[in-house]
Parts: structure tokens; C-alpha cells; sequence
């Protein structure tokens, strides 16, 4: 049960996440620019961060779930992290 809510919560919170670029985007000026370039770049790092994790959990033998687990990590701090920065920058 706590696997699926925590797919719900991570769905939201990255629906949420998306809505808040697409409005900071619709607004134009420098501010969509940067947004588009640094939506780009925190993906390029996460997911290099989730591949440096799945690599190393297999590599100590950890099972696929703990690997999942250790791979889906960054991908949710950088989502977190954006839900709180663009929260504050829409408030």
C-alpha cells in the first residue's frame, strides 16, 4: 500500500510541477528561457544520477526492487526540490 501511495504522491506532485513551467514558460521573457534550460539540465543530472545508482545497487548485489528503490531517488529530490522552488516563485 505505501508503494502505491507514494505513486500518487509522486504523480501529483510532478503534474504539479509541470503545470507551474508551463505557466513560467506561457509568460515568456528571460525567466521561460532559463526555465527551459534548467528543466532540461535537472533531468540530464537525474537521471545520470538514477543510472549511477542502479548500477551501484546491482553491482553490490542488491536485488531489483532495492535497485529501483536506489534509481528512483534523485529523480524524486529533483522533483521535490522543483515543487518547492517554482511553489515559492509562483506565490
Amino acid at each position: 500500500m505505501n508503494a502505491w501511495l507514494e505513486s500518487v504522491r509522486f504523480a501529483f506532485e510532478v503534474q504539479g510541477v509541470v503545470s507551474m513551467r508551463l505557466m513560467r514558460m506561457a509568460q515568456g521573457g528571460p525567466q521561460a528561457a532559463v526555465e527551459a534550460h534548467q528543466m532540461i539540465a535537472e533531468k540530464l543530472a537525474a537521471f545520470a544520477d538514477a543510472e549511477a545508482a542502479l548500477t551501484q545497487a546491482f553491482a553490490g548485489g542488491e536485488s531489483f526492487v532495492v535497485a529501483a528503490e536506489r534509481a528512483y531517488a534523485p529523480v524524486r529530490r529533483c522533483v521535490h526540490a522543483n515543487s518547492l522552488r517554482l511553489s515559492g516563485a509562483m506565490a
